[in-house]
């Protein structure tokens, strides 16, 4: 999981006293502070290509507001939705020979840019049925979800026995559930059991500090807990949250009769502090001395603008957290390897690039905007991060040329201390550097991560990704599911198992089936949208309109900056 939160602020309730003592001394700090922090997130505004239009609707009644429709490209534009596909079992033997929205031919298409700022990769994922091999990877993924849901509660334990979880890992169950129904893995009743007993406990969590949910949950409870799993509160992460909204989502658009029961989960949460008024994301923790909230800004280049993206896809507008700004390059093996620029001296967080956030971006997301309903897969309407993501897989093939050493980075758990690693393509001023949170470098854990090999193969069909596929295939416990992955240096497969690997597993298995696994939404109104407009809730916990086309997140393309070689 990502590694979260900087830039602090405080709880309203800190303290008067404390207030009128230190206001006079930090006054000039703090607006000298927020200016340069200003200055950081929104440098470089002529590097944006905005595509943006539209009106106000201040003058309609919020009654009224609530039944809009949410205003996509194709209701835009006129033209008609993606189609969604079938599930595997049902799809007539001719379905990729017949398939809508083929990739034209090389000499039809231009690779790169387009004046919208969309993007055409050079690369192709991989459409089809699955193979035998793929099919019992699928099965074995699906195991681990079978072995490690509690009864009680419809939760899945994050790792293997141990009973905690998180939104991040609540998410990759979810993912995990919808791949095992489109690949018949499981039938209706069983999926219907499931995702109802897991909505129902989730409205149900106690929320931080009747907020958000917290980081923490025990799985047999339902209880919030902290990170040794013991009844308590830490806070709540924004990034986490994001990623479970990018699944709500799918899971709502896929199978509109959930619809009801996914909006009462949210329509339990205050939204008030998670995204800011500039539109950065918001997580929170409990000051250890003082037992106040502080909250923080979350996020560094990868996984920032995917959660941005998943609280888009509700009605938020989290405009600087889809901006890759303030951004570096590290040259490495030639290729410019885009890394996050926020000093982690003055932020106090680590700039790590691994492979997953752009992953999970191109699988669930199709790198596309959120309100894109209508491209086809191999052109990306969210350009810049589809052009990102090449270079995070071309130089790790890149690597694999030069030295030998298979590699698909991503962070990954391990099977002892410490217990979790950053397996990153750069950090710290490094390439190819693997560190524990804490910091230590820890070149023993560098892994070929299952779940980075089985991405980067569903998303660009090279040789390369075959090799990758071929050496994590059979990496599995038949009852357990898929192994972590393989040690980088011979030491043999790292012998853990995660709802995280297994969850992105089974959706890099079926985006081969399917393709991007956010399919449009056909429904009408929302209840999201229209609960309480008669009161004040709606507003106090910032519950947003339905979206109008001036409130999309706007396609940005990116120049290129470079550091020295690595």
């Amino acid at each position: 999981m990502p590694h979260r939160h900087k830039t602090p602020r405080r709880s309203a309730g800190f303290g008067l006293a404390s207030l009128a003592v230190s206001t006079a001394a930090l006054l000039g700090l703090t607006v000298s502070a927020g200016v340069a922090a200003r200055a950081i997130f929104l440098q470089q505004p002529d590097q944006a290509v905005p595509v943006l239009a539209g009106s106000a609707l201040d003058d309609m009644p919020a009654l009224m507001r609530g039944s809009l429709p949410i205003e996509t490209l194709s209701s835009i534009e006129g033209r008609p939705m993606r189609e969604r596909p079938p599930r595997m079992c049902e799809m007539p033997e001719d379905y990729f020979e017949t398939m809508p929205d083929a990739r034209p031919a090389a000499d039809q298409v231009q690779v790169g840019y387009t004046a919208r700022n969309e993007y055409v990769s050079q690369y192709s994922p991989r459409r089809g049925f699955l193979d035998e091999r793929e099919m019992r990877a699928a099965e074995v993924a699906w195991h681990y979800f079978e072995t490690y849901t509690q009864e009680e509660t419809g939760l899945a334990n994050s790792v293997g026995n141990y009973p905690s979880t998180t939104m991040w890992d609540t998410a990759s169950y979810v993912s995990g559930m919808v791949a095992a129904y489109e690949l018949c893995l499981i039938e209706k009743p069983e999926f219907d059991r499931r995702a109802m007993q897991l909505l129902t406990t989730l409205k149900g969590l106690d929320l931080f500090r009747g907020e958000m949910p917290n980081k923490v949950y025990h799985t047999r409870t339902g209880e919030k807990v902290n990170y040794t799993n013991r009844s308590g509160e830490i806070g709540f992460s924004a990034l986490d949250i994001g990623r479970f909204l990018v699944w709500m989502r799918i899971l709502k658009h896929r199978y509109p009769y959930l619809g009801n029961s996914i909006d009462a989960v949210l329509l339990k949460w205050d939204f008030s502090n998670i995204v800011d008024e500039e539109g950065l994301l918001i997580g929170a923790y409990i000051d250890k001395e003082t037992n106040e909230t502080v909250y923080a800004q979350e996020g560094r280049l990868g996984y920032e603008e995917y959660a941005a993206k998943g609280f888009a896809l509700w009605g938020f507008r989290p405009l600087l957290s889809h901006r890759a700004e303030p951004y570096l390059t590290a040259s490495i093996f030639g290729v410019p390897v885009p890394y996050d620029g926020r000093d982690p001296r003055l932020f106090h967080s680590q700039n790590y690039v691994v492979t997953e956030s752009y992953l999970l971006d191109g699988l669930e997301l199709g790198f596309d905007l959120p309100h894109d309903d209508i491209t086809p897969d191999w052109l990306h309407s969210d350009g810049w991060r589809a052009e990102f993501a090449d270079r995070i897989y071309e130089v790790q093939e890149a690597r694999w040329q030069n030295t030998g050493f298979m590699t698909a980075r991503s962070e990954h758990n391990v099977s002892g201390p410490p217990y979790f690693t950053y397996d990153t393509i750069f950090s710290d001023g490094y390439p190819w550097n693997t560190v524990s949170p804490r910091g230590d470098y820890v070149p023993d854990h560098a892994a070929i991560a299952a779940k980075a090999a089985i991405g980067l193969w569903s998303l660009w069909d090279t040789d390369y990704t075959d090799v990758l596929f071929d050496a994590i295939i059979e990496s599995y416990d038949p009852e357990r599911g898929m192994y972590e992955g393989l040690y980088e240096r011979g030491q043999g497969r790292v012998e853990i198992f995660t709802a995280n690997n297994n969850g992105i597993i089974l959706a890099g298995l079926l985006h081969k089936v399917q393709g991007t696994l956010l399919t449009p939404y056909e429904g009408g109104s929302e209840v999201w949208f229209t609960a309480y407009r008669e009161s004040t809730i709606r507003e106090t916990r910032n519950y947003p309109d339905p979206p109008r086309q001036e409130d999309w997140l706007p396609a940005l393309r990116h120049s290129v900056r470079s550091e020295a070689e690595y």
